[in-house]
């Protein structure tokens, strides 16, 4: 075995080093460091402690030791800024911050939302990169800076010196056309962006740069230590290392979202796709990412904070126990954006549309699962009409893989089999592009060969129930 590959993946609310010995028929993963990911709160809005995150990183490396490679993914659209001689202004701000509620219509005044759909084919969210610029476009902090980079490039800037912009993650800016994979510049200009702001773009698999001194010395690693571009978007590396033989799937990237679509050669640019509000998000070689956000375990998350107490196992096992879709509430509603009180929006969503409110704390969790599974089948049905392919198999990776009554109400609910695994995808698709960078696999299919043959996995067939899934898909307002 060689030194091994380092990833770091960061979520939403923990960050993870993870070390990883890659060849044509072996892949193990092992975790070196996890730390927690805590947003805070200050009087202009809630941030990122994004100093603390490149703590942990350093902490993750002097753990990991001996690396042959490492690289960055994140979440999507955030963003820190720079001044000219490129020191941080500010702790990047978090995308569920409120400063962006009205942005959007800013925006659209100057190019209205089907125009910015045909040539972006970015689905409407309130926390999308272009409108985080038009909230922040009469800042002295804008006005002060000289650079953007976003959450894993502005980690990578630190630990090399270089800067860049990675295209997986440039193209949830919604400023990417994901034709050509460049810069929508018409859109930039008549949106007010500056396009000189952000660093020349960078795909998987591209190096970028070496760890400074400084950091080898912090982390006692000897030089020199590259680091590769990879498909930084967090989703983005996921999808790298869906586990697919097939050749007509569906994937569910699970975690405190659920991005649920198909992999694609061309995006899908129609008005009808962007009704449904799907994006077209850039993948490895090329590809696209054409799925719904949907709001995920953080349902179930927010739940548990506010519950403080609450056991998972016990709430799991309180839910598969409980009345299936007794009551269940629209998965994707951006009422359910927030931090805060969030059982009780859910019992208020239910009351709304004159359904049973949830009683009990595994009540509330039933619904939750029942209503991520029916989103679910949505998602995969929606995007199987509108990209016009058929689906055999639907593919569960990331955390939620490892809840075993998700997976079974999902392959229930899309009446479909569903494959769950791994859990740690995204740290896997990362190592995958660095080794393949290096020559030690091959194409994308052996990349997901590979997957397939060395993680554990497991199969889920659908129960035939179709007539309770479709009665109660009617109770739900659908987007």
């Amino acid at each position: 075995m060689h030194t091994p590959y380092a990833a770091i993946d960061l979520g939403a609310s923990s960050g993870r080093v993870m070390t990883a010995q890659v060849t044509p028929d072996t892949l193990t993963l092992t975790e070196s460091h996890r730390f927690p990911n805590r947003p805070t709160r200050t009087p202009d809005g809630l941030h990122w402690d994004i100093l603390g995150l490149y703590t942990g990183i350093l902490d993750g490396l002097r753990a990991s030791g001996p690396v042959c490679s490492l690289g960055i993914d994140s979440w999507a659209v955030d963003h820190g800024l720079l001044d000219a001689d490129g020191a941080l202004l500010g702790n990047p701000f978090h995308y569920r911050d409120t400063r962006t509620d009205h942005a959007a219509e800013q925006v659209w005044a100057s190019v209205p939302q089907e125009e910015l759909y045909a040539a972006t084919g970015i689905q409407y969210a309130p926390f999308n990169t272009l409108y985080q610029l038009a909230a922040a476009r009469d800042t002295a902090q804008l006005r002060a800076a000289r650079r953007l980079l976003l959450i894993p490039d502005l980690l990578t800037y630190w630990l090399t010196g270089q800067q860049g912009t990675e295209l997986t993650n440039a193209s949830t800016t919604q400023l990417i056309d994901p034709r050509t994979g460049d810069w929508a510049h018409g859109i930039a200009e008549r949106a007010g962006v500056d396009l000189g702001l952000f660093a020349p773009l960078r795909r998987p698999g591209d190096p970028a740069g070496e760890l400074l001194p400084h950091v080898l010395d912090e982390t006692g690693l000897t030089g020199p230590v590259p680091v590769t571009t990879v498909a930084s978007h967090d989703t983005a590396s996921a999808v790298a290392a869906v586990p697919a033989t097939e050749e007509h799937f569906a994937y569910i990237c699970t975690g405190t979202w659920s991005l649920a679509g198909l992999e694609l050669d061309a995006p899908v640019l129609t008005e009808e796709s962007r009704a449904a509000n799907f994006t077209n998000e850039l993948g490895i070689d090329g590809t696209v990412r054409y799925l719904r956000n949907i709001m995920g375990l953080w349902l179930l998350q927010e739940c548990q904070r506010t519950w403080r107490d609450a056991d998972l196992a016990e709430l799991l096992d309180g839910a598969a126990r409980s009345t299936p879709l007794r009551s269940v509430v629209d998965a994707g509603d951006p009422a359910f954006l927030a931090p805060g009180g969030m059982p009780e929006r859910i019992a208020a969503a239910c009351r709304a549309t004159g359904q049973p409110e949830p009683r009990t704390r595994a009540e509330t969790t039933r619904c939750i699962l029942d209503s991520l599974a029916l989103a679910h089948r949505r998602a995969v049905a929606d995007a199987a009409r509108l990209a016009d392919r058929p689906v055999d198999v639907v593919h569960i990776v990331g955390g939620g893989a490892r809840n075993d009554l998700l997976c079974r109400l999902t392959a229930d609910a899309c009446g479909l089999p569903v494959v769950a695994g791994p859990p740690e995808a995204a740290a896997l698709g990362n190592v995958l592009v660095q080794a393949r960078a290096q020559g030690d696999i091959g194409d994308r299919a052996a990349m997901r060969r590979l997957v397939a043959r060395t993680q554990e996995l497991t199969r889920y067939e659908p129960r035939g129930r179709r007539a309770e899934w479709d009665a109660a898909a009617a109770r739900v307002t659908t987007p």
